[in-house]
């Protein structure tokens, strides 16, 4: 088990909380995002992807909520696709979690 943090996004890339999250972020986190936080996915962003990038961030999308709401579950630069199981390996593997709703 590491010792980072694993911040569960669920509101859309426009509500303050994602923001919020990404300035409390620090280097190793994990962020994954679900339900409405998947739409971050669609705005892939090449700033965002910067962001993440220079604070070593791990950055996730449920692929369950991705279909739900229509968008790509395609592979995209930077960005791990993972189902039901993956979220559970993936809180198992950080120590602390923090939700931004």
């Amino acid at each position: 088990m590491t010792s980072s943090l694993l911040h569960i996004i669920n509101k859309s890339p426009s509500h303050r909380c994602f923001s919020d999250c990404l300035r409390t972020c620090s280097k190793g986190n994990s962020i994954i995002l679900i339900e409405d936080g998947v739409y971050a996915t669609a705005q892939w962003s090449s700033q965002f992807l910067a962001t993440t990038k220079d604070q070593s961030l791990n950055v996730y999308a449920l692929e369950a909520d991705m279909r739900a709401r229509g968008l790509s579950t395609q592979h995209q630069n930077g960005l791990n696709i993972i189902d039901d199981k993956g979220f559970v390996e993936l809180t198992l593997s950080h120590s602390k979690s923090q939700s931004w709703f």
